[in-house]
């Protein structure tokens, strides 16, 4: 049983209940076409997580996106 996990940062604007099944759809279709996984086992989880969380460069998303980065 295949299984995705999509991590993204929780931004102002929402990833929208639309937008996230797209990418169910679209990753579960990718392990199918990729590597011939059944999409009816294929588990797609998406976490969306706080910017405070979220760390590149040694300091967390929230600062960079103070900056504009």
């Amino acid at each position: 049983m295949p299984y995705i996990n999509i991590k993204i940062t929780k931004e102002q604007e929402p990833v929208t209940a639309e937008q996230k099944k797209e990418l169910i759809a679209g990753s579960t279709k990718l392990l199918q076409d990729v590597l011939g996984k059944n999409p009816n086992t294929t588990v797609v989880v998406i976490d969306e997580v706080e910017t405070d969380n979220w760390g590149i460069g040694a300091e967390p998303i929230t600062e960079r996106r103070k900056r504009g980065e």
